[in-house]
């Protein structure tokens, strides 16, 4: 399949700021359409990297909203989507077409769901619930929360409501306060304000010291010792290595095995996620999501044109690039307290060195930046080798979380 298309993210969130799921469409190049082809080759492409043979769906609560045009309605890719996870996202002027309605009630009754965009407000009262789960309601200029209360006046009961853009903390608020699902502008990468604790608190000096000790490859009886001092740590470590997700094979009781089973890398790069986790300033679950993702992708991405071994510093570079919003510290007051390989310091303050193009290249693909074509052309990586790696670092983080 040849691609010459960006794939473009936004996440979805509810009231309680979870991420329900993710809008995926192609990046517009200014005015440009997107065709109707197109749009029937992202849905193809999602199905064949988010819906895997034996391990089902990879999203695994995950929503998938995606951008549609009629012709979609009857394509065979959406038969390998899990209907209850796929909504299609329908400008309401399609509406108009007795067909089209026919094949919309056709894929709802199918279970898939249909979010229509451009609606009047004045329609709402009316019924579209026939042919619509979901509504997108626009918001603009500054009254968010009037405008919310608004549509929600109007809202009907069986449809739900999908606000965009929000963009701020406070329009979220006033959005989820009203019943809302809140679309989101930036909020993916703005710290939750009205959480004044700032810096690391005691589990992640805790985490740091064994990080230090792992890139120093201490002995096991030695990490063993410090990780003893947090129970909850060392709680975690033993339910992560008896998931199925780790597939030990047979339940790990103590720490020494688990951590020789784990290996030195692998245990490097599961403290920097309980790292970023264990924050208490500015946390919300969609900026925590979101450092998993580009870690990943940055990974991904680096892996092309640097190789294998230097997977676990990539990770870093992208999970660490957001450390700062998730501890509500500046780069370089967080940099003074993890030492850091020289490479992944460059990458962390100014997208330099081996790794900050891969990681910039990351952070354009979840801003829908224009750079996005540039900094892959730069790193000699193709729109679909950017697009497979992204589907994947999305279904990784899925796995991750889990």
């Amino acid at each position: 399949m040849h691609q010459t298309h960006f794939i473009v993210r936004e996440p979805l969130l509810d009231p309680k700021q979870r991420v329900i799921g993710y809008e995926l469409s192609w990046q517009r190049h200014g005015d440009a359409a997107i065709s109707d082809r197109q749009l029937e080759d992202l849905v193809g492409f999602v199905a064949e990297h988010v819906q895997h043979p034996e391990q089902g769906w990879l999203l695994r609560d995950k929503l998938l909203f995606l951008d549609a045009v009629p012709a979609m309605l009857s394509t065979d890719a959406l038969h390998a989507l899990p209907p209850e996870r796929t909504v299609l996202t329908l400008d309401i002027r399609h509406l108009t077409d007795l067909d089209v309605r026919a094949a919309v009630q056709g894929v709802r009754a199918g279970g898939v769901g249909v979010s229509i965009r451009g609606a009047d407000l004045n329609l709402l009262s009316r019924n579209l619930s026939p042919y619509a789960s979901y509504v997108e309601v626009r918001f603009t200029g500054a009254a968010v929360a009037e405008q919310a209360r608004t549509y929600a006046a109007a809202k009907h009961s069986a449809m739900r409501m999908v606000g965009r853009p929000v963009a701020t903390w406070a329009d979220y608020d006033a959005c989820a306060a009203l019943g809302l699902d809140a679309f989101v502008g930036k909020l993916h990468l703005t710290p939750r304000p009205g959480n004044p604790v700032k810096g690391m608190n005691p589990t992640q000096s805790v985490i740091l010291q064994l990080m230090q000790m792992v890139q120093n490859n201490e002995d096991v009886p030695r990490i063993e010792d410090v990780l003893k001092r947090d129970p909850a740590l060392t709680y975690k470590l033993l339910r992560f290595i008896n998931s199925a997700g780790f597939g030990a094979g047979r339940e790990v009781q103590s720490l020494r095995q688990a951590i020789a089973l784990m290996g030195y890398a692998p245990l490097y790069r599961w403290l920097v996620l309980l790292l970023a986790t264990a924050s208490q300033s500015g946390y919300s679950p969609v900026l925590m999501e979101t450092a998993v993702v580009r870690g990943r992708l940055t990974e991904l991405l680096g892996q092309m044109r640097l190789g294998r071994g230097e997977g676990e510093q990539l990770f870093v570079a992208g999970m660490f690039s957001l450390l700062d919003r998730l501890l509500g510290l500046p780069m370089e007051e967080v940099l003074e307290t993890i030492p850091l390989p020289d490479e992944v310091v460059k990458a962390l303050l100014g997208r330099e060195g081996r790794y900050g193009p891969c990681l910039a290249l990351a952070e354009a693909c979840e801003l829908n930046s224009s750079l996005v074509a540039s900094l892959a052309q730069a790193l000699d990586i193709s729109p679909l080798e950017v697009n497979k790696a992204h589907l994947s670092a999305l279904a990784w983080a899925q796995s991750v979380a889990a």
